[in-house]
């Protein structure tokens, strides 16, 4: 009796299962249908409701889109720290301009703190010729001296000779104040180090004129400015004869002068 009463359950229990799987089946099956029924579907009134409310939505808020577009180009040309090789970039773009004004007011300033040439009249046929017999003629006219200085110029050793001319001003002053502020000056832009135009000179003559430097005075360069005098004597006085600068100039004078 026991094993027919387990029986009837078992079998009650499996005609159960079976019928629940079944509903279970139907249901997916209703459920795939309606799905595939939606994604074929042709464009009905819901599809072409929210097609409508885009296309407002777009003609509403044309500046909100304008605006966000200029922003993104902002963006990506302010990529600062970008990994790319952008050229058209905002950040390198200043930054190569900061670069080339920088250059631009360094020339500028380079160039101001050159004292213009002395002014001087057109030199005569004569003189030229005595420029030749000594270098102190040369130096004693500021023709001469122009002419020199323009040779030294395609050297790149210019700073010789605005040095001299520099010690030669300060033995002009009287005024203790001018003397010192001038002293000044010619150690931080001839002597100094760091300074570009360096002239050169031996460390004896340095030693002078750091203790000079204690007291300035119209003398405190006299060994340093005698020391220039002969390296420009000894080393560029004799190319700037044979240069093209004196030649061309002592050519035209006397082509000047059989015209005449």
């Amino acid at each position: 009796m026991w094993r027919q009463v387990l029986l009837y359950f078992r079998t009650h229990s499996y005609h159960a299962d079976n019928c629940q799987a079944k509903e279970t089946l139907q249901n997916e099956d209703e459920e795939d249908i309606k799905a595939a029924q939606w994604i074929f579907k042709p464009m009905g009134s819901e599809r072409m409701e929210m097609r409508k409310r885009q296309m407002s939505t777009t003609q509403e808020t044309p500046g909100a889109a304008q605006a966000q577009h200029s922003t993104g180009n902002r963006g990506s040309n302010a990529c600062c720290f970008c990994w790319c090789c952008c050229c058209s970039c905002s950040c390198l773009t200043v930054r190569n301009q900061d670069e080339e004004r920088a250059r631009r007011t360094s020339h500028e300033l380079q160039a101001e703190g050159i004292p213009n040439c002395e002014e001087s009249p057109a030199p005569t046929l004569e003189e030229v010729n005595a420029w030749a017999q000594s270098f102190d003629k040369l130096m004693l006219t500021p023709a001469g001296r122009n002419a020199f200085r323009e040779f030294l110029r395609t050297e790149f050793s210019e700073e010789n000779m605005l040095f001299w001319m520099a010690c030669e001003e300060l033995k002009q002053e009287s005024n203790k104040s001018v003397i010192e502020e001038k002293a000044r000056l010619i150690y931080e832009d001839y002597i100094s180090i760091l300074s570009p135009k360096e002239v050169s000179l031996d460390s004896r003559v340095r030693e002078v004129i750091n203790r000079n430097m204690l007291e300035p005075s119209q003398h405190t360069f006299d060994d340093a400015q005698l020391q220039i005098y002969t390296l420009m004597h000894r080393d560029s006085y004799p190319r700037f004869m044979n240069s093209a600068i004196y030649k061309d100039l002592l050519r035209s004078l006397s082509e000047k002068s059989i015209e005449a």
